[in-house]
């Protein structure tokens, strides 16, 4: 008897708890409302079949260690390869699609995060401005362009977090945020200063991934 009943204990525990921690290299079969959701969306250099592609000046993109170490026990993290000359617009709609069936079967908003760096940034930026949701969560890394301040149709809306190299070209998200303040739940923004531009980027460094996770797992508003 007492066999028993620690049986339905056991099963009854691991079979209601929120599991979280998997990658995923495309969207997954299974939703759990009760879970949490991360999109990584890599940058340009990566798109076709390398995933570890040599950047001339800055170096390899190591995609494969960004996702294990952007990977988190609290949340799933969806980290797809995507095909060479992917369009960010149309591809920003198949992501903002992703986003839609998670809150269709249950998932919160403030449960779902996009994260992207540079291409990747960019299409987050536009899969925002197609989501239109105040409570979703997004991270830009080194991705605010001026092209980008200065596309109108483009316009953030959420929680919006954002990293950049101090030594990078690609500087501070304040020009797009300025005309998408109407839309912006609230807004974060550092700098971090390793020298090494845009390729800061392209490994998991701790200047960047330990605050973008620590964004991630923050408190948020219910």
């Amino acid at each position: 008897m007492l066999q028993k009943n620690f049986f339905i204990i056991f099963t009854f525990l691991f079979s209601s708890s929120s599991y979280g921690g998997e990658i995923f290299e495309s969207f997954p079969d299974k939703i759990n409302s009760s879970d949490k959701y991360v999109f990584y969306s890599h940058g340009l250099i990566v798109e076709g079949t390398d995933p570890t592609p040599i950047h001339g000046r800055w170096g390899q993109y190591n995609f494969p260690t960004i996702k294990k170490e952007l990977a988190d026990s609290s949340y799933h993290l969806i980290a797809t390869h995507r095909s060479a000359k992917t369009h960010p617009f149309k591809y920003a709609e198949q992501l903002s699609k992703q986003v839609t069936k998670l809150l269709k079967n249950g998932v919160p908003a403030n449960s779902i995060s996009l994260v992207g760096f540079s291409r990747g940034g960019f299409i987050t930026a536009i899969a925002s401005s197609y989501l239109k949701h105040m409570d979703l969560n997004f991270v830009i890394l080194a991705a605010c362009t001026s092209g980008l301040a200065k596309r109108a149709e483009v316009a953030i809306y959420g929680h919006l977090f954002s990293v950049y190299e101090a030594s990078d070209s690609v500087g501070s998200c304040d020009e797009v945020v300025a005309r998408s303040v109407d839309t912006v739940s609230s807004y974060k923004e550092i700098s971090i200063s390793t020298g090494k531009e845009h390729g800061a980027f392209f490994t998991p460094r701790k200047e960047w991934i330990v605050p973008v996770k620590a964004w991630l797992k923050r408190k948020k508003p219910q």
